[in-house]
């Protein structure tokens, strides 16, 4: 019976969802019409996405780690995305919401890359995860779908005050969950390759 009605409510929960977009807290939103830049050069960018409307009142947030401290890249909630400009090289990205997962990245100068912040269903509780977009997805309608309904959003000072006065909290979850994460096997880390980029605009 309670199988049944986990069932249920999780159904119920996908349903009166579906076609909702997250409301902006902590960013700002862009002109409807903006387009994602190209990085200055020398620099790499990276846009999430967040295409699902499943869980749309939770807020999902995503973070750079850089030997074990965390640094915000944006709120995401759902139907939104934020462009993030960084050096090139190996960077880890980390997405929270109940709990947190984890994202690898090699990139590549002058490229814009992708990435997915996907909820997971769970009872009651908001997970997410980060999913790379590759190379061979780029050129699909599905993904011209996603980047079109996303609106881009992006960080003010409220956002880094939300990072400041949640510190403590998103730093214990990286904590706790980076080294399960780790002990996964290789093939299961989710990775963004150097090969995923485009030099091209949206």
């Amino acid at each position: 019976m309670k199988k049944i009605i986990y069932s249920l409510v999780i159904f119920a929960f996908a349903i009166g969802f579906s076609g909702c977009s997250g409301s902006i807290k902590n960013m700002t939103a862009s002109a409807p019409n903006k387009l994602i830049e190209a990085p200055a050069s020398g620099k790499s960018k990276i846009v999430f996405m967040r295409p699902s409307t499943l869980g749309y009142a939770i807020q999902s947030s995503v973070f750079k780690v850089d030997n074990n401290v965390t640094s915000i890249v944006g709120i995401v909630a759902a139907k939104k995305k934020v462009s993030y400009e960084l050096d090139p090289g190996k960077h880890l990205f980390m997405v929270i919401g109940k709990s947190a997962d984890f994202m690898s990245a090699n990139l590549e100068a002058d490229k814009i890359y992708y990435a997915l912040v996907t909820p997971r269903l769970g009872f009651w509780k908001a997970r997410f995860s980060l999913a790379p977009v590759h190379l061979k997805q780029l050129s699909s309608e599905k993904f011209t779908t996603w980047l079109k309904e996303c609106q881009l959003v992006e960080v003010n000072s409220d956002t880094q005050q939300w990072s400041i006065d949640n510190a403590e909290s998103i730093q214990s979850k990286y904590n706790e969950y980076y080294k399960d994460w780790m002990n996964k096997e290789a093939y299961k880390r989710p990775l963004l390759t150097e090969n995923d980029g485009l030099k091209s605009l949206e």
